[in-house]
C-alpha cells in the first residue's frame, strides 16, 4: 500500500505546488473510497467509471481557475436521468451557491409541434401520420448545441420550455448562467450531434422492465394512455436500439437507474464535502 501510494503522489508532482498536488491526491483517493463503499452496495449507483478521467478532471478544477465542465448524461427514456440530475442539484444546493452550477434539459428542445396535434385531433391520429418524439429530429439539437458552446463560453442563454401536453415551445423562457458546471441531460446528448462538447460522458443504464413501468406512468401524467401510449412507447423502444443504447459506448461513467433518489443525494453530498473539506484545508 505504501509502494502504491507513493507511484500515486508522483502523478500528482505537476499540479503547479505543492499544496495542490497533496490536495489532489487526497481528494482522488477520497473518491476511490466511497467508490468502494459504493461498490458493496444491493444497488450501487456507480455500475463503471473511468478513473483515469477522475484524475484529470480533479487535477483541472484544482489547477484552472474558471474553467466550466460540461457534463452530458444520457439514458434510455424513463431510465432515471432527470431523477440523478435532481437529486444531485438538490445536494449541490445543500452545500453551495446555486450560481456553481447550471442545468440544461434536452426535453426543453422539442420542436413546437402544437399545431400539428390541432390537426390531426389526438396524439393516437398524430402517431398515424408517422409523427414520432423519439427520434433526434424531433428536438432542436442544434440549438441546445449553441447554447452549450455558448454556457462553455462564458456566456448566458435563455432555453426554451416544451409543453408536453400541448406539444408547444415556448422561446426564451428560462436564462442559463454560465457557471462552473454545467448538467446536461436528455435522450441525445452523447449522439453524434453533441457528443464532442462534454468533459464527462455518463450513461443511465436501467433494465428494460423498469423502463416500461416508468414509461407508462409518466405518460398518464402528459396525457397518454391507451393505444396512443402504446404506440408510443413501441415507438421508444425501437429508436432507442438505434440512437440511444449505442451512445453507452461514449461513456466514461455508467450509473444505474434503480438506485433510490435518496441514496443520489447522500453520494453526492460525500463528494462535495471532501472535495470542499480538502480544499479548505490545504487553501
Amino acid at each position: 500500500m505504501q509502494e502504491e501510494s507513493i507511484l500515486q503522489r508522483e502523478k500528482y508532482k505537476n499540479c503547479g505546488n505543492e499544496n495542490v498536488s497533496i490536495a489532489v491526491f487526497k481528494i482522488v483517493d477520497g473518491i476511490k473510497d466511497i467508490l468502494d463503499e459504493d461498490r458493496g452496495q444491493k444497488q450501487p449507483l456507480f455500475l463503471s467509471i473511468n478513473e483515469k478521467l477522475l484524475i484529470k478532471i480533479v487535477k483541472e478544477y484544482m489547477t484552472v481557475k474558471n474553467k466550466p465542465c460540461l457534463v452530458g448524461i444520457t439514458g434510455e427514456s424513463a431510465s432515471g436521468k432527470t431523477t440523478l440530475v435532481n437529486y444531485a442539484s438538490k445536494a449541490l444546493r445543500k452545500k453551495l451557491f446555486n450560481e456553481s452550477y447550471t442545468t440544461l434539459c434536452c426535453d426543453d428542445y422539442y420542436k413546437d409541434t402544437s399545431e400539428e396535434l390541432k390537426l390531426a385531433g389526438s396524439y393516437e391520429e398524430l402517431y398515424k401520420t408517422g409523427f414520432s418524439f423519439d427520434k433526434p429530429n424531433a428536438i432542436n439539437l442544434e440549438l441546445m448545441r449553441a447554447h452549450l458552446i455558448s454556457l462553455k463560453n462564458g456566456c448566458g442563454v435563455n432555453a426554451p420550455e416544451y409543453d408536453f401536453v400541448t406539444c408547444e415551445s415556448i422561446p426564451n423562457r428560462a436564462y442559463k448562467n454560465p457557471t462552473r458546471a454545467v448538467l446536461a441531460e436528455g435522450l441525445y446528448v452523447l449522439g453524434e450531434e453533441l457528443v464532442d462538447l462534454f468533459d464527462i460522458k455518463v450513461y443511465v443504464f436501467t433494465p428494460f422492465d423498469k423502463i416500461k413501468e416508468r414509461w407508462f406512468t409518466r405518460a398518464i401524467s402528459r396525457g397518454k394512455t391507451g393505444s396512443a401510449a402504446e404506440h408510443q412507447f413501441n415507438d421508444v423502444n425501437t429508436t432507442a436500439q438505434i440512437y440511444i443504447r449505442p451512445t453507452m459506448q461514449n461513456a466514461d461513467i455508467i450509473i444505474n437507474g434503480l438506485t433510490s433518489a435518496e441514496y443520489i443525494e447522500e453520494i453526492t453530498t460525500r463528494i462535495i464535502n471532501l472535495v470542499n473539506d480538502v480544499i479548505n484545508f490545504y487553501k
